[in-house]
């Protein structure tokens, strides 16, 4: 072990012993002001921290402690996302239950978290695989449901053919593949749980405007998500239809885009639209046209063919432009058309929509006619379709609206259509409703009873929490596991009594994390999901800080089902609107140095590469390898143990580093070999500990008086309270963390300039150094707790935790007075002294005096007259005679 895990280890179990079991003796400390949450979003525990759970934490803990100086009433919780597929897969290949192996990775992760200290409220942490969690997990969605907001239907559905369940539509990314295994997501029709987030898109799209202290990113993210389209919803009717099953003879569009209705050249519909699937019965060639389409569209995500359409011999009528005076307009099925948004029907207007236009040709060719009805407003430009302007005027073939402006065309034409019962402002969301079923064992069971007499009956309170069965090993994938255990199947209804089946599906584990840090704020409860009193008195959480890839899965959900609870009182008041974070934090990701063979392009481990020059070469040869920095992952061998890296260097030096190298919202470097910087700096805090301990009387002394400071006092006093300044400002408003661990160095460095200096004090070089170990403390505990006790002992002062000082105070700088002369005698510097700034105007015999420490009007230097005396700014001349 290093000297520098040797002092982690000196101090680990003294702090423990004043923190009650915690690093951060501060705790025992009563708070003087209002609360503050500080959160880090939970981690998942797989057994080993990387250096991206080190940077969150890091940051999370230094703000944290820098709160608990400062006097504020901290919670700073953390727990454990501890359900999902990796725990599953795992206990799958390993034939054992996954509760066995999450327990044992989260008593690993636990101690990792120790080893870099960071102080956590770990009496109020949560697990949320731990049952006396998902019983609350299992009530709020009963909550859900008994307010119509969780419900089952038949729905076409995202599966992940290697993890064999079910994913959201936020689960598959933009390649139509699946956000955990990689793998290109297939369509399947099942029975479904869904949580009605569409209910709350409204509230959700507008309350982004409340979340002043938000990345402005996250908010759109979220805004694009969530999609909010003004517009209207437009009747179109069929000419002459004999539809079977569907009873209505109208086809309902919405469009942002009223404005261009005289443009409607044809109507698209979705594959999955009501009149799509009753011609499919009898049209051969429909059927065959939907199967290509549906098989090739593997996700929502994924851009259809804009071009593909089938014509069903439909026809619709104009609602400004009737049939027979108006056009037939035709009706196609197209798979670019989304069912769930709006009606699943859109207006064809290929003079205005580019994807309307690419349709449109690939129909008619050259032979095909457009409709234009917007032009631009001045008339002398020339425009190509498709023109789409946000701005411009109706044209001629408008009829009564030409003239009009888009704004006052989509006003006028919307009240024309409601007037005739034929159309209707409205808003539209791109969000769907959250599918949370998942056919997995690992995961908080659906509190339902399938009942043949009472159909779905929820698990009664009582009852809660559903209990996963316990299993020695689980036997591959697919299906629902839960559902091949008879004993958890088979259970009699809570209505009647007769037999029935429990629900086999899991809930999405979003789910868990969506309320988490309402649990923390009573985390103990047994009786309810938390008090009431106690949420209220703790939420919002202040600080919520993690990556940015949890925009829109996490963020969202957690909003949603704290909004929810919000409405049915469980939390909150009239005067907040259920937004449950303050303040969000989303820190860059950690990328680690890439070694890259130039001509294949392969990935290359450490062992193949030579590092005993100044440049790298592949070994064996005179190659370079291509060198850069990309996101860490076991097939690129760029990653990073952080265990390491304490090992070797300390937990001082890797926290110092791991802030300095980076803004906090940027994407790091890592770059182990620039930690170098920051162990010469820590040595040099010890070094001057040392010295100024050294020289410190061993009985206490009147410290110097601020008045009595002389210029080089004065400018150290001075520069220590810029510094407190800067930091308190860094910590407290800007985040800007790397700028106060490069204030540490400069104030370092500003102490040891001075440290001997005989005209600086030893009482302001100590209280210089006591400000400096209080405030690099947050960021460099271990290293100021040892030179706090370095520079105590020096002075025989028993031992007192610095991890228990306030946080210093700014105090007002000092007006300088003072300046520093150069004394030049017969035209040479012989000295410089140190003087008040109004010597440059007093009478110049008295400055001699003063120079010389003489009275009388001295006029003499030794035995030679003063024949001319010349005072200016930082410059004293003498002339003397022969």
């Amino acid at each position: 072990m290093n000297g520098k895990r040797i002092l982690d280890s000196k101090w680990i179990p003294k702090w423990k012993a004043l923190a009650k079991g915690g690093l951060n003796p501060r705790k025992a400390v009563p708070p003087t002001k209002s609360k503050v949450y500080n959160l880090t979003m939970f981690p998942y525990p797989s057994g080993m921290l990387h250096l991206g759970h080190l940077r969150v934490y890091t940051i999370s803990d230094v703000v944290t402690r820098f709160n608990r100086m400062k006097g504020y009433d901290v919670i700073h919780p953390m727990g454990w996302d501890a359900f999902g597929l990796p725990a599953e897969n795992a206990a799958v290949e390993r034939k054992a239950n996954p509760a066995v192996w999450t327990s044992s990775n989260i008593s690993k992760m636990k101690a990792q978290m120790e080893m870099f200290l960071a102080d956590f409220d770990w009496e109020r942490a949560v697990t949320t695989c731990d049952p006396s969690y998902y019983k609350w997990t299992q009530k709020i969605f009963l909550l859900l449901h008994e307010h119509g907001l969780a419900y089952r239907k038949k729905a076409e559905i995202n599966w992940d053919p290697i993890d064999m369940t079910v994913l959201a539509n936020e689960q598959v990314d933009d390649e139509g593949r699946s956000w955990r295994s990689g793998a290109l997501v297939e369509k399947r029709l099942l029975e479904q749980w869904f949580l009605g987030i569409t209910n709350y898109a409204s509230a959700l799209n507008k309350d982004l405007d409340t979340l002043k202290e938000w990345p402005n990113s996250v908010k759109t993210m979220q805004r694009n998500w969530i999609g909010e389209s003004q517009g209207a919803n437009i009747d179109f009717k069929l000419i002459g239809s004999k539809l079977v099953t569907v009873d209505s003879d109208v086809l309902t569009c919405f469009t942002t885009r009223p404005d261009t209705l005289h443009s409607v050249q044809f109507l698209a519909l979705a594959l999955d639209h009501p009149i799509v699937k009753e011609l499919s019965f009898v049209d051969i060639s429909l059927q065959d046209f939907v199967s290509k389409h549906s098989n090739s569209k593997s996700n929502v995500t994924t851009e259809p063919d804009t071009k593909d359409g089938y014509f069903l011999g439909l026809f619709a009528e104009n609602p400004l432009d009737p049939y027979p005076d108006g056009d037939a307009i035709p009706v196609y099925a197209a798979p670019y058309v989304i069912g769930s948004y709006g009606s699943g029907c859109v207006m064809g207007c290929p003079s205005h929509d580019a994807r309307d236009y690419e349709f449109w040709v690939d129909k008619f060719g050259d032979s095909a006619e457009f409709k234009p009805t917007v032009v631009p407003a001045d008339s002398s430009v020339e425009v190509d379709l498709p023109f789409r302007p946000k701005e411009g005027r109706l044209n001629e073939n408008t009829g009564k609206y030409a003239g009009l402006t888009v704004p006052e065309a989509q006003e006028a034409i919307v009240k024309d259509l409601e007037a005739k019962g034929l159309g209707h402002k409205t808003k539209q969301y791109r969000i769907r409703d959250w599918l949370i079923s998942r056919q997995r064992y690992w995961g908080a069971p659906i509190p339902i009873i399938h009942c043949n007499s009472c159909g779905v009956v929820p698990v009664p309170d009582e009852d809660l929490p559903v209990l996963l069965p316990q299993v020695e090993g689980l036997v591959g994938k697919g299906g629902s596991p839960l559902g091949q255990l008879e004993e958890f199947v088979n259970c009699k209804c809570p209505k009647c009594g007769s037999d029935a089946k429990r629900d086999t599906d899991t809930m999405d584990t979003f789910m868990d994390s969506s309320w988490y840090f309402l649990r923390y704020t009573d985390p103990t409860n047994d009786k309810e999901m938390f008090s009431k009193e106690l949420a209220d008195s703790l939420m919002p959480v202040d600080k919520y800080i993690g990556g940015v890839e949890h925009a829109i899965l996490h963020l969202l959900y957690s909003r949603f089902i704290s909004k929810f609870l919000h409405d049915i009182k469980a939390w909150g008041g009239d005067h907040t609107n259920g937004e449950p974070i303050k303040r969000l934090i989303t820190q860059g990701m950690v990328h680690g140095k890439t070694f890259i063979e130039p001509k294949t392009g392969r990935f290359l481990q450490k062992h193949e590469l030579d590092f005993s020059g100044s440049k790298v070469f592949i070994k064996g040869t005179t190659v370079e390898p291509e060198i850069t920095y990309e996101k860490m992952s076991k097939s690129k061998h760029n990653g990073a143990d952080p265990a390491e890296c304490i090992q070797k260097y300390g937990a001082d030096a890797t926290r110092a580093h791991i802030l300095f190298q980076a803004p906090i919202t940027d994407t790091l470097n890592w770059d182990e070999g620039k930690i170098v910087g920051v162990q010469r700096w820590l040595n040099k805090v010890i070094s001057l500990a040392e010295t100024i301990g050294e020289r410190s009387p061993k009985e206490p002394e009147e410290a110097k008086s601020n008045e009595d400071f002389n210029a080089k006092e004065t400018q150290l006093f001075n520069n220590v309270q810029d510094y407190i300044g800067s930091v308190t400002d860094s910590f407290g408003y800007s985040l800007s963390l790397n700028t106060v661990i490069s204030d540490y160095m400069k104030l370092t460095n500003n102490i040891a300039d001075n440290v001997n200096d005989p005209q600086v004090s030893i009482s302001l070089l100590k209280s210089s150094l006591e400000k400096l170990l209080t405030i690099m403390s947050p960021v460099a505990p271990v290293t100021s707790e040892e030179a706090n006790e370095i520079l105590l002992a020096k002075q025989n002062i028993p031992w007192q935790s610095i991890l228990k000082a306030d946080w210093p105070e700014v105090e007002p700088r000092i007006e300088n007075t003072q300046m520093n002369f150069s004394v030049m005698i017969n035209g040479k510097v012989r000295f410089v002294f140190s003087g008040d700034k109004s010597l440059v105007v007093k009478d110049p015999t008295e400055v001699l005096d003063i120079v010389l420490g003489t009275e009388n009007g001295q006029k003499h230097i030794g035995s030679k007259e003063v024949k001319r005396i010349i005072i200016k700014p930082k410059m004293m001349s003498f002339v003397l005679g022969k």
